[in-house]
């Protein structure tokens, strides 16, 4: 898997010509490796960015570049192997074992009708070893955990080897442990990652940018110290947000209240 570069270019979208704008025009440049942060309110328009940028959703407007190709100039199948997800709704049951599931992945590099081989056996393998679970190739995904399909789901969208990652939620469904275990996978995967998420210090925490999203427009774009302000936060979410120092390590952690 080698990172690349991801450049938005005004995408915007609505379920359909001439209707009300869901995602209003956005642009935005993921360098290579790094990790980008869409946060804001619900229905604001963060799932249907994500959609564009994984091509669920066909921009009315704009370019999704990654490393220089538009994504939606290509074929499906070579887009698939440029860009991967994982969404924050899971399947219960695919009647599939999870060697099988993670084995979907590498479908975009097969031609045709073609069976795993060697090269894709392996990659396989590697996979579930990297996320801890080649004890569970022969179950199915209705005897797991919450957590453990959604490691499940990571294991299929990095066989695929893309080049980008695209993820809704990433940390829901799991427990704090399994929550750290998610973000510490996240940091260290050699992937350009766009990724939703609710908890705005987790988000500064593990992003190299943040875009705030509000109403379907975006409202902020920058390194997290300085898009995740007081002010911005508070106006946004419509709360009084709080910068405080924690100690020992006198990191920055914001608070929230309701306003009065």
């Amino acid at each position: 898997m080698n990172a690349t570069e991801l450049s938005v270019e005004n995408v915007s979208w609505a379920p359909r010509k001439r209707a009300p704008l869901l995602l209003h025009p956005s642009s935005f440049t993921v360098p290579a490796g790094e990790i980008m942060g869409i946060v804001g309110p619900n229905g604001a328009g963060k799932s249907t960015l994500l959609r564009v940028l994984y091509r669920f959703n066909n921009p009315l407007s704009g370019h999704v570049r990654v490393g220089g190709e538009d994504i939606w100039s290509m074929p499906p199948r070579a887009a698939a192997r440029r860009v991967a997800a994982v969404l924050q709704e899971q399947p219960t049951d695919f009647g599939l074992t999870v060697r099988e599931i993670v084995a979907l992945g590498r479908t975009p590099h097969r031609l045709g009708f073609a069976t795993e081989g060697a090269n894709d056996a392996e990659i396989i393998d590697t996979v579930l070893a990297r996320l801890d679970l080649s004890g569970f190739g022969g179950r199915t995904l209705g005897t797991l955990s919450g957590g453990e399909r959604q490691r499940v789901m990571m294991a299929r969208a990095l066989a695929q080897e893309p080049q980008v990652l695209i993820l809704d939620e990433p940390t829901n469904h799991l427990d704090i442990r399994h929550q750290l275990d998610m973000l510490h996978l996240v940091r260290t995967l050699d992937l350009t990652i766009v990724t939703s998420l609710h908890d705005l210090n987790m988000a500064a925490e593990i992003c190299d940018q943040i875009l705030i999203l509000q109403a379907g427009r975006p409202v902020a774009q920058g390194r997290p110290q300085d898009v995740l302000s007081e002010a911005t936060v508070s106006r946004t979410f419509d709360i009084v947000a709080r910068r405080e120092s924690l100690t020992p390590s006198n990191a920055d952690h914001l608070t929230f209240h309701l306003p009065h």
